[in-house]
């Protein structure tokens, strides 16, 4: 269970965050103060181990908290699931960095996980130089992390003879620069600028390998895939969106008649259909995800390793409910007619914001192509979900 205070402070922290998220889309970040608060929820803690002073809770009331947040802010909603999910890397750390990095109170880590930057081997760790995209919430961590793939002395492809081919590399901030990149669409307040690093020396071990790779704690919460984990708290976010949506239009068509119409939306049929459609869209995408966690979870907390299918079925219930979700929003936003379009509008905001969580690689449509292969009988790599 959660703090029993939390779910209030959830609500308290995320009230202020739509009531700020204008200030949050000019800056293209939290602002400062409100990234403290949402530090001192204790989220960023959930998922650290309990050896290393977090909560270590079972993944259903983040994934509530994280959709919380986003029904009143997508931008703060995904910072959230950012800095919760990246923690889960310390299931994963040698000890003593994972002490380092995740030990603080205060801990806050993020970064790009999937292999973009070489990264070359040298005596005592890794040199590493590159850029990477999706700095989600970069400007307040603590550490920044930066998917790699190792390469020889001849800059070409080629594995540490200890097998380690693709780290998850930490960086301290200072080595890190932050690039002025972030000009989007949606979640505009998230802060997910590219950063860069140049010749930054990783000492031996400050990494992590989550394909293929066995935790260094043994418990049902690094048991869960790191990607599952993750691509279920990017479909927390667009499911947090799509009750927004659908709570607005409620609230909105029992008011408003559009131009030359003597009923209002509400009296409208296609409207009713459309309410109807969006609310089963949702519900249905969430019980799914809660059906499909459950019965992972289980199997985790038995000590058994999780079955290829578990995997396929996590991945499948995100991606579904991150489709779903923008299909949701989507009907909400053009059953509001000319007013959603308005900056006064929280519904042109959850369009935009949802639109962007469906382009992200863990919930992107095609990644029903690999869990429709497994389903088929074909041949597909199973630790890629």
């Amino acid at each position: 269970m959660l703090r029993l205070d939390l779910h209030d402070a959830v609500r308290r922290v995320g009230v202020e965050a739509d009531r700020r998220s204008a200030e949050a889309e000019v800056i293209r970040r939290l602002p400062d103060d409100l990234a403290a608060s949402l530090v001192d929820l204790g989220l960023f803690r959930a998922w650290v181990a309990k050896r290393y002073g977090g909560w270590e809770l079972p993944l259903t009331p983040v994934l509530d908290a994280i959709e919380e947040l986003s029904w009143h802010d997508g931008a703060t909603g995904w910072c959230a699931m950012i800095g919760a999910t990246s923690s889960l890397a310390c299931g994963y750390l040698d000890p003593a960095w994972a002490t380092e990095i995740y030990g603080p109170h205060r801990a806050v880590t993020g970064g790009y996980a999937m292999p973009a930057v070489p990264a070359r081997p040298v005596e005592g760790g890794l040199m590493v130089s590159g850029r990477w995209q999706w700095g989600s919430f970069s400007h307040h961590c603590t550490w920044l992390g930066g998917g790699c793939f190792i390469v020889d002395a001849a800059g070409k492809r080629a594995a540490r003879e200890d097998g380690v081919a693709f780290p998850f590399v930490f960086f301290e901030r200072s080595q890190v620069t932050l690039l002025d990149t972030w000009r989007v669409s949606g979640l505009r307040g998230t802060g997910s600028t590219d950063y860069q690093v140049t010749d930054a020396f990783v000492p031996e071990g400050r990494w992590v390998e989550f394909l293929g790779r066995d935790p260094v704690i043994d418990s049902p919460l690094y048991r869960f895939p790191f990607i599952g984990a993750l691509a279920l708290g990017v479909c927390s976010v667009a499911l947090g969106l799509a009750r927004r949506a659908y709570d607005e239009l409620v609230a909105l068509a029992g008011g408003k008649r559009p131009a030359q119409s003597s009923r209002t939306l509400a009296e409208r049929a296609v409207v009713q259909a459309q309410v109807a459609e969006a609310e089963a869209a949702y519900r249905s995408a969430r019980a799914l995800v809660r059906e499909v966690v459950a019965e992972a979870w289980e199997v985790a907390a038995s000590g058994e390793p999780l079955p290829p299918e578990h995997r396929r079925l996590i991945r499948l219930a995100a991606t579904n409910a991150t489709q779903r979700s923008a299909y949701a929003v989507d009907l909400m936003y053009h059953a509001a007619g000319g007013s959603a379009i308005h900056e006064s509008s929280p519904l042109q905001r959850v369009w935009r914001d949802v639109n962007v969580v469906t382009q992200h690689g863990m919930v992107a449509a095609r990644t029903f192509e690999p869990v429709g292969r497994m389903a088929l009988g074909l041949p597909t790599d199973p630790t890629q979900l």
